[in-house]
């Protein structure tokens, strides 16, 4: 799959890294604090509102600050950005189901193996709510 790479390279599978479009899908391989807590990766928030697929690699991410408040920020933002569909994985071989995935699996009626991660769409698409 080809996606739109945003910090370092992550040891992520099945990706093909890009740097411009086209592409399906974006991946967050590191993010600084600031990014992290002002959100405005405007690739990625492009990429949400057309359905793509944002991928955040857990390893990227800064160390949780010791400062109490600026922690339960941090843990406020990841929250919020699991809400807006982005998939949060630590690189471990769990398989990501995107929406095109998932619609070929629904017209084959498969179903997902144990411990896959499917975005908000694949799920949709898989419980019969929504179709492409």
């Amino acid at each position: 799959m080809r996606a739109l790479l945003i910090g370092e390279a992550p040891p992520l599978q099945g990706y093909e890294y890009v740097a411009q479009p086209p592409y399906e899908a974006v991946v967050l391989g590191s993010l600084t604090l600031s990014m992290l807590l002002c959100f405005s990766v405007e690739e990625a928030l492009q990429a949400l509102s057309e359905g793509k697929t944002v991928v955040l690699y857990t390893p990227g991410l800064p160390p949780m600050p010791k400062n109490r408040a600026l922690a339960a920020s941090v843990a406020s933002k990841k929250r919020e950005l699991k809400n807006w569909g982005v998939v949060f994985t630590d690189g471990m071989q769990k398989r990501l189901i995107t929406a095109k995935e998932a619609q070929r699996m629904h017209d084959a009626g498969e179903q997902p193996g144990a411990g896959a991660v499917l975005t908000p769409l694949a799920r949709e698409i898989l419980e019969g709510k929504g179709s492409r």
